[in-house]
């Protein structure tokens, strides 16, 4: 039978900041979900994949070249593939991230993503 998720849940049973969870699948694209609190990622760019970003709980900025981007809970961003970028976290913050199925990687989460971790 087709289990539902509950997002929130989902994202308090990860055990460590930074720590993505994958939880779903939706074609191509993998659903992971993260805590993160007071860290900035360097600029960088995904040139294969567009990239959605949730709030579940807390808030964040996305920095683009030309500012940020402030957003809270229930707020989403969809940053364009090619697009420069950067995840600004000065707080707790409770995400799902949505992504083609390998877009994720060491050098553009900070060194903290490994491929297969999911409940």
């Amino acid at each position: 039978m087709i289990q539902k998720i509950n997002l929130l849940e989902k994202a308090n049973s990860v055990d460590n900041l930074f720590q993505y969870l994958e939880i779903g699948h939706l074609n191509n694209h993998v659903l992971n979900v993260l805590q993160a609190e007071n860290r900035t990622l360097d600029f960088h760019v995904h040139e294969d994949s567009d990239e959605l970003f949730y709030v579940i709980e807390g808030s964040f900025a996305i920095e683009f070249e030309d500012g940020l981007v402030p957003l809270s809970q229930g707020d989403l961003i969809v940053v364009p593939k090619g697009t420069l970028h950067r995840p600004v976290c000065t707080e707790l913050v409770k995400c799902l991230l949505i992504e083609l199925d390998g877009t994720l990687n060491d050098e553009n989460t900070g060194g903290t993503f490994k491929k297969g971790r999911s409940i």
